[in-house]
């Protein structure tokens, strides 16, 4: 009894110096941080998600999360280079080190998790696979296409999803596939195709970008998939991984504690809230554990605002995807977004 003491003495201050220690930077971090800039892969240009301007200057959902990770970690959201991908590059990029980071409008399913030597950091967008027909086709539900052509890109699970469907609705759905997702669509509205399918968000996105007259084109109401969207990042940098992650779980929280890009500073300053002190580094410091410094989530706040900040300005309803909600909303607003607490 008298001989276990020094050892559970030993063993607790042991546990203590190890939670209060910084964590180690990790090799990622330091080649971000040498070069002075995160190489963030996207898509070839998908509106609301990730585009490209004349200029060159990319916005969207998915290039607002690199914004902010690069904020935290380099104290500059403009300090990313974008890397345009398509659905075949985007694994093969991030797991060769092209990239630092992958955030491409991309399904997180068990078998990418677990057989490409990525790990998804969250969802950013929930979605579903759907359906885009001509309104002249009268058709109404996607179980009206029995024996349809549907244009659709290959390398993602969308064709599989198709096929599923199809299979189990015996629609005898044929699959018109390309590689690219500019010639699936550009053979759907030049009217190679009855239909076209991907993720609701991008069927929204195409119609609006791409359409003559984004009127004459309906979304069908199926959603025939679950599709959590979501950035990933290459195995074997755990803490990268775990940077990443408590971005995006920090951006989803502050918009729940009203933490935006208009008052974080003066939060940071007045808030006597406990959660807003941590997320502020007001109180405890949480950067410090990442590897990071105390203003970690301040910076990333400042660059790109919450969570619910960047879903309204870059796919909301006021803009021209329309976009509500829904699922995407906090999970005490009838929502699926739910992130572990910064503490």
């Amino acid at each position: 009894m008298t001989a276990g003491k020094p050892l559970a003495l030993a063993s607790v201050l042991a546990a203590a110096l190890l939670a209060a220690a910084p964590a180690q930077a990790g090799k990622t971090l330091d080649a971000i941080k040498a070069r002075g800039q995160l190489v963030c892969g996207v898509h070839t240009g998908l509106a609301g998600f990730s585009a490209a301007d004349a200029q060159g200057n990319w916005s969207g959902l998915d290039v607002d999360v690199c914004r902010a990770i690069a904020a935290a970690v380099l104290g500059d959201g403009g300090k990313v280079k974008f890397v345009p991908l398509t659905a075949q590059q985007r694994f093969t990029a991030l797991q060769s080190g092209e990239i630092d980071i992958l955030s491409r409008n991309t399904t997180w399913t068990l078998s990418r998790d677990a057989s490409l030597g990525v790990f998804f950091i969250g969802t950013t967008y929930y979605d579903g696979q759907g359906f885009m027909v001509p309104v002249k086709s009268k058709v109404k539900s996607a179980k009206q296409m029995k024996g349809a052509t549907v244009c659709v890109q290959s390398g993602t699970t969308t064709e599989k999803n198709m096929t599923d469907f199809s299979r189990a609705n015996k629609l005898d759905l044929k699959p018109v596939v390309f590689e690219k997702i500019e010639a699936a669509t550009g053979a759907y509205f030049s009217g190679r195709c009855t239909a076209f399918t991907t993720d609701a968000s991008g069927l929204a996105s195409v119609r609006n970008k791409e359409a003559k007259n984004p009127a004459e084109h309906v979304i069908l109401p199926e959603l025939i998939s679950k599709e959590p969207l979501g950035p990933a990042v290459r195995r074997g940098d755990d803490e990268w991984f775990t940077i990443a992650k408590w971005v995006v779980f920090g951006l989803i929280e502050s918009e729940e504690y009203g933490i935006t890009q208009a008052n974080v500073e003066k939060l940071m300053n007045e808030s006597q809230d406990p959660v807003v002190m941590r997320i502020t580094g007001k109180s405890e410091d949480m950067g410090k554990l990442l590897g990071l410094d105390r203003d970690w989530m301040v910076r990333a706040i400042k660059a790109v605002g919450n969570y619910g900040e960047i879903f309204e300005r870059n796919v909301g309803p006021k803009t021209a995807l329309n976009l509500p909600r829904g699922v995407n909303a906090q999970w005490n607003k009838g929502g699926l977004m739910y992130a572990p607490p910064v503490r």
